[in-house]
């Protein structure tokens, strides 16, 4: 009989990836199993207009049909009894760190990715048993402990931990070795590989690769010269191989941003104004509460058909009021896109970001005796918000019936920035 070292590699890594299953779905079942355990449900942003898009579906509604993306009315359309439910992030954070909580009782190389997955390097965690048997515990643990199903991927490195979770959902434990890559893998396609985007996929299909086989065993050079550096991770990659490590240390924040998603179709510049201006609004209080400055902009818009366009753009000086996050967005907005094309979704993100106290700021030649009176009033608007709630100061500009208007909740919205403590993005 194997010794529990025996089931470890002498020179390798052992590494685990957690994904929680229909996560958000999952949370309320557990919150109120009585009303919502074994039936078709889904979150949606707007639940009482029945306009809004689908953010995640129980298991019981994808037997249905009902999938991520999908509008209310469609989800409605493939399953008449669909139960829908408000999201609520405050609920979400709590089962997060629930979670997240007994994955680290077994090793100190947590590393989070979103509120609903994380990676594990459990090298250095014989004492709990073979990796196996860890994986086990922990997946029951989150059962019994949370009432929360989860996949687990077991693998030598990060890339095939993660294939190897989305490989049986839900409640799966999958093992994934070099070796069994070839054939597991290697009659894929492409983009099925985490970090291979459709456009790369497009660009490899020209070039007579269609699956991660013809992937592993293409011509390095020849990727190099198509895709540079990156040629060189796709062709490993498609071996199987990463050397990526599990980083329990959070990163500076890369960026900071809000996304919200219309009930109907905007297409008139009147409303994306207002819309603009609520993102603007917390994309800049997050911004201050970090206490940075950004000197680049993104705008993110959906339209009806799910095609998502982002365009962003460096600013001459960096930035921090809502005024200026505002006026910024307007202006690339205004540059990429033409009124009267319908928009289900928009998002505003800041980012090469910087410490304030770090970064000289450029007063403006025409401005500069006003700019110490304006940032004194949005300390006070801000010290307002913190002490009487996100409501206690709002312009005219920012109040309509849209969901744009509710990110000031953090019980209902979400966010672009994952690394954040309140909130993150999510991915069934």
């Amino acid at each position: 009989m194997k010794s529990v070292h025996e089931h470890y590699p002498a020179n390798g890594r052992v590494i685990l990836h957690l994904d929680m299953n229909a996560f958000y779905c999952s949370v309320h079942e557990a919150e109120e199993p009585a009303r919502y355990k074994g039936v078709p449900t889904a979150v949606a942003g707007s639940v009482e207009l029945r306009k809004g898009i689908i953010v995640t579906s129980s298991y019981a509604a994808r037997k249905r049909g009902v999938k991520t993306g999908m509008t209310v009315r469609e989800g409605m359309r493939h399953c008449p009894e669909l139960v829908l439910i408000k999201p609520d992030f405050d609920l979400y954070r709590k089962y997060s760190r629930g979670f997240l909580s007994i994955a680290s009782q077994y090793t100190p190389l947590v590393e989070r990715v979103s509120i609903d997955e994380c990676y594990l390097d459990i090298t250095g965690s014989k004492s709990f048993g073979t990796p196996l048997e860890i994986a086990e515990m922990i997946q029951y643990r989150i059962r019994t402990e949370w009432s929360l199903p989860c996949s687990i991927g077991v693998a030598p490195n990060k890339l095939l931990a993660k294939v190897a979770s989305d490989m049986h959902k839900p409640n799966g434990l999958t093992v994934l070795r070099i070796r069994d890559v070839p054939r597991v893998l290697w009659n894929r396609r492409c983009d099925t590989l985490p970090g291979i985007g459709s456009k790369t996929a497009d660009k490899l299909m020209r070039l007579n690769i269609t699956t991660l086989g013809q992937l592993a065993e293409a011509d390095e050079s020849m990727l190099r010269k198509q895709f540079g550096i990156i040629g060189s991770w796709l062709k490993q990659a498609a071996n199987g191989y990463d050397y990526s490590d599990v980083n329990p240390v959070r990163e500076q924040n890369k960026s900071i941003g809000h996304t919200t998603t219309l009930p109907q179709d905007v297409t008139e510049w009147e409303d994306v104004k207002r819309v603009l201006l609520n993102l603007a609004d917390q994309t800049g209080r997050r911004l201050r509460r970090h206490k940075l400055i950004a000197s680049g902009i993104q705008i993110t818009i959906r339209t009806p058909d799910m095609k998502t366009i982002t365009r962003s753009s460096t600013l001459n000086a960096p930035i921090e009021s809502t005024d200026d996050i505002y006026r910024e967005a307007s202006r690339v907005y205004k540059h990429h896109w033409r009124d009267g094309k319908p928009i289900r979704l928009l998002g505003v993100a800041l980012h090469h970001l910087t410490p304030k106290q770090d970064t000289a700021l450029q007063l403006d030649l025409f401005d500069y005796e006003e700019q110490p009176k304006k940032e004194a009033l949005t300390k006070v608007m801000d010290s307002l918000r913190d002490k009487f709630g996100e409501s206690a100061v709002l312009t005219a500009g920012m109040l309509g019936d849209d969901p744009s208007a509710l990110i000031r909740n953090k019980k209902i919205r979400g966010t672009s920035l994952q690394l954040d403590e309140e909130a993150f993005d999510v991915d069934d």
